[in-house]
């Protein structure tokens, strides 16, 4: 009997090599998972993953990030463009480095979506404690700063030996596979343990394909669900990101042209079905559409495919309110599926839909049910095109760059946003027009992930346009992958709007009594509040200052004209804009159902006073279900 044959590498060598060779297979279509990796480099890493990653270049790319939560950002982005098929990892060092890891996690767990993150750690010999930036923790000799990572991480673990490497990684690689269970994965990774050699099995390194399951709807399951859609009088369907990642859109087409029942989508799901299908009533929620709102309210039967029902999806408890309503829930979690005391549909979206479709053959809701939510998608699309209206020579709204963008974009295009006021104007004005051009992450709504997320998608998408939407708010968080952008050639399209603040918590501050406290961009005032002028920022002279070419607009002709030449630039391109923020001609469209946001139960202050008053009108009309 011969030893099975080894290869001497280190640590880090072995995982750049193992990760290169692992693959993902989903309907027949093979791509590789781990398709690059992102890093800052310091102490920590840059003599183990470093010289990995300079030993291997022919297998794994590299991209130079400026800052760790960017380049996790990056990750996610390009992630969710691959349907969750492929993959980045992202390497820090020890300290600082990893911390600032924690929030890019938070948001890719959040949301289902797959990113590696490799973090430098302190030694696991414990020859140099405390090494710099090592957190000394007295009553635990095993801590370090990486323990952050693990709330946030689906799967955690720390290398302390080359051996634990081998099940660790196929570990790292089950859970970003998983459609389940997929998140962040951290595998950190001590730096006297990356430069450690050790004689590897050479299988470990062998191709391996991981099939993407779409499992199968058990078969009572299908039969109780369709049994509840054909005695429903008003359906709705809630369409969330479960589609987008199962690729659903068409079975979801389908079921809804066969059937009749309308379509509401949550911001992940956005894009389900394309915004001029008959069935689609548009988003869903605090943030939605009145048509679907009313729909909402009056249904009998909601129908959830890969929805976690969140707050602003079922206006905090408050808009499912028909005394007989009832949920079914088609969700490949199970956890998410049970949500709402719903029968479950446990599988994949679109072969559960796909089979829903085929046992409703024949059944379509009443023909005055279509009748009434398509008038009432008419008169919504009315007020969009009111919102949108705008003379040449005016300054723009906020509504009104959008309608400019949504003047000149083509189906290729793709649309990058994730907080402020955006994401709520997005979800109720914004006309999709193919299923992954809505890219709107708002599970997490973190400030700052517009622009990184953007090159992800780019990467992901390189023949396609995409723009980053971003307020001045989220602008300032965050532009450093502008860097990132210039020196790769990475065409990301850019929208600064300014508007002197936090718009979006400022109308909030107002509405619950907090008099928009602390959200304005302005000078400190006499009496010691924010009130003096608006501060002079230029941040289209921030992102020139970055090599970034920037084109000023100030009136909504100059505006179209910006974003036409944007769009047809071959590198990353800025348009600013300062918007109009008088309410009496923003042209908004204020929200069309509740969100919880517990008010002060007492105060001195009249506008927290009323706004109590308020919240407590609200807050009774809260539904839950048994």
């Amino acid at each position: 009997m011969t030893d099975a044959p080894t290869v001497r590498l280190t640590v880090a060598q072995a995982l750049i090599r193992f990760l290169s060779r692992q693959y993902t297979e989903r309907d027949g279509v093979r791509q590789r998972l781990v398709a690059a990796t992102w890093g800052i480099f310091g102490h920590g890493n840059v003599a183990g993953i470093g010289q990995a990653l300079v030993e291997h270049a022919d297998e794994m790319p590299f991209h130079q990030g400026r800052n760790e939560q960017a380049m996790v950002h990056a990750a996610v982005g390009y992630a969710r463009q691959c349907e969750r098929l492929s993959v980045h990892a992202v390497t820090t060092s020890i300290g600082p480095g990893a911390t600032n890891l924690v929030t890019g996690a938070a948001l890719a767990t959040v949301n289902h979506l797959p990113v590696l993150l490799l973090p430098g750690d302190t030694f696991a010999t414990r020859r140099a404690d405390p090494v710099l930036q090592q957190l000394e923790v007295p009553f635990a000799g095993d801590v370090s700063v990486n323990d952050c990572l693990r709330p946030v991480s689906r799967y955690f673990d720390r290398i302390g030996r080359p051996e634990a490497l081998v099940p660790a990684a196929l570990e790292a690689v089950r859970v970003l596979t998983d459609p389940a269970q997929t998140g962040a994965v951290t595998l950190a990774l001590p730096q006297d343990v990356q430069a450690e050699a050790y004689d590897w099995p050479a299988e470990f390194f062998a191709t391996r394909v991981w099939r993407i399951r779409r499992p199968v709807p058990d078969a009572g399951e299908l039969a109780d669900a369709a049994q509840a859609v054909r005695a429903a009088r008003r359906p709705l369907l809630v369409a969330g990101g479960g589609v987008r990642h199962s690729a659903a859109q068409g079975a979801l087409r389908d079921f809804a042209t066969r059937t009749g029942v309308p379509v509401a989508s949550t911001q992940a799901g956005k894009g389900a079905l394309p915004h001029d299908h008959p069935a689609d009533v548009g988003g869903i929620g605090h943030t939605g559409t009145a048509t679907a709102d009313d729909l909402a309210r009056g249904a009998d039967l909601v129908i959830g495919v890969g929805t976690r029902y969140t707050d602003f999806t079922t206006a905090s408890g408050t808009l499912f309110t028909d005394p007989g309503v009832r949920f079914v829930n088609v969700n490949i979690a199970p956890f998410d599926a049970h949500k709402q005391s719903a029968r479950t549909v446990v599988g994949d979206a679109r072969e559960a839909l796909t089979a829903l479709s085929a046992l409703l053959d024949g059944h379509r809701v009443p023909a005055a049910y279509v009748d009434a939510y398509t008038r009432a998608k008419a008169d919504w699309e009315a007020r969009v095109d009111a919102a949108y209206a705008a003379p040449d020579t005016v300054r723009p709204t906020q509504t009104q760059v959008l309608g400019a963008l949504d003047a000149l974009v083509t189906g290729d295009d793709i649309l990058v946003n994730a907080a402020g006021s955006l994401p709520g104007d997005l979800h109720k004005l914004w006309r999709t027009r193919a299923p992954d051009q809505y890219h709107v992450e708002y599970g997490y709504s973190c400030m700052g992930y517009e622009i990184p997320a953007a090159l992800g998608v780019r990467l992901a998408a390189p023949g396609r346009t995409v723009w980053a939407l971003v307020g001045d708010g989220a602008y300032l968080m965050n532009p450093t992958e502008l860097v990132t952008a210039v020196q790769e050639g990475i065409g990301i399209k850019v929208v600064i709007l300014q508007n002197h603040g936090y718009a979006s918590i400022g109308g909030l501050s107002e509405s619950v009594g907090g008099e928009r406290f602390g959200t304005a961009y302005r000078h400190r005032a006499p009496d010691g509040g924010f009130t003096g002028d608006p501060l002079p920022v230029d941040l289209a002279a921030n992102a020139a200052s970055l090599r970034v070419p920037v084109l000023r607009a100030q009136t909504v002709g100059d505006l179209r004209k910006s974003l036409a030449r944007a769009r047809a630039a071959d590198g990353p391109t800025c348009v600013y804009v300062e918007t109009e923020t008088d309410d009496t001609v923003s042209g908004a469209i204020g929200a069309q159902a509740w969100w919880d946001v517990p008010v002060a139960e007492t105060a001195s202050r009249p506008a927290a006073v009323r706004a109590h008053q308020e919240y407590v009108r609200q807050a009774a009309a809260r539904k839950r279900p048994l």
